[in-house]
């Protein structure tokens, strides 16, 4: 026997139909949404991921630039340590320079010091007396009386009798309390007597026996002034002499020529 369709069945069967229409629909939107979550969170994590790598990459930016400045600062370090080495390296040099130039006018200074000190000794040996023996006499007599001596005797030895009387009785002159005045006084007899200036010879043949009776030259003054005596013809006179001289040194090789002069003499 058939059913018979109740009033309400319709209705069942057309929210049955609702029912089975709605859920397909709504298990279609359900998939859609966590798509979309999906790729909001894929999405997220490449937007975080890009941050980060940005992050990163300026971090290592930043780490490349400071470590180019810092490069850069130790480059210019290095260049300022090598400019001053050879700052140092110049000042040393300078410095060994200065110390080498000090030295050398050091040793200069000091050179000079020696040639001044050794000047000044000069100087003062110059003016210093010296001791000097002359005919047995020893005696101490300047240097300049030294000098003036021994380059008159030296022009009496060469002949040169006229310079040498000059030079002589300028000695006497200029050095009347010298030791040599004696030995002076006895050449300038002799080379007035080389001149023949007899007179003036007796005058400084005297004037040394006068001044030095003892003297080695004596016995041969005398002997020179009978000498000039018989040269002025005045033979009384030199005999007289050469009897003194006799009387006064026997000793003598003067005495010895003296008696032989006596005997031609008589």
């Amino acid at each position: 026997m058939a059913r018979r369709m109740t009033a309400w069945q319709p209705a069942v069967a057309a929210l049955g139909l609702a029912l089975g229409m709605v859920w397909p629909a709504h298990a279609g939107l359900f998939d859609d949404e966590e798509a979309r979550k999906a790729i909001l969170d894929l999405r997220q994590k490449v937007e975080a991921n890009r941050q980060a790598s940005e992050v990163t990459s300026q971090k290592l930016a930043e780490e490349v630039k400071r470590a180019s400045d810092e490069n850069v600062m130790l480059r210019r370090s290095l260049l300022d340590l090598q400019n001053q080495i050879e700052t140092l390296r110049s000042e040393l040099a300078a410095s060994r320079g200065q110390q080498e130039q000090a030295a050398r006018a050091l040793s200069e200074l000091q050179q000079r010091q020696k040639d001044l000190v050794t000047g000044v000794d000069e100087r003062l040996r110059r003016f210093e007396p010296v001791k000097v023996t002359v005919d047995g006499q020893e005696f101490s007599v300047e240097p300049n009386e030294k000098r003036d001596f021994e380059a008159a005797l030296a022009t009496f030895r060469k002949g040169e009798f006229a310079p040498a009387q000059s030079a002589f009785a300028d000695f006497v002159k200029r050095h009347p309390q010298s030791g040599y005045v004696p030995s002076a006084l006895f050449w300038l007899g002799n080379a007035q007597y080389a001149t023949r200036d007899y007179t003036g010879a007796i005058g400084n043949f005297r004037a040394l026996l006068v001044r030095a009776p003892d003297h080695v030259r004596a016995p041969e003054a005398v002997l020179s002034i009978a000498n000039c005596q018989i040269e002025l013809k005045d033979t009384r006179a030199a005999r007289k002499t050469l009897d003194d001289l006799v009387k006064a040194y026997p000793q003598s090789e003067a005495a010895v020529a003296a008696k032989d002069r006596l005997t031609r003499l008589r």
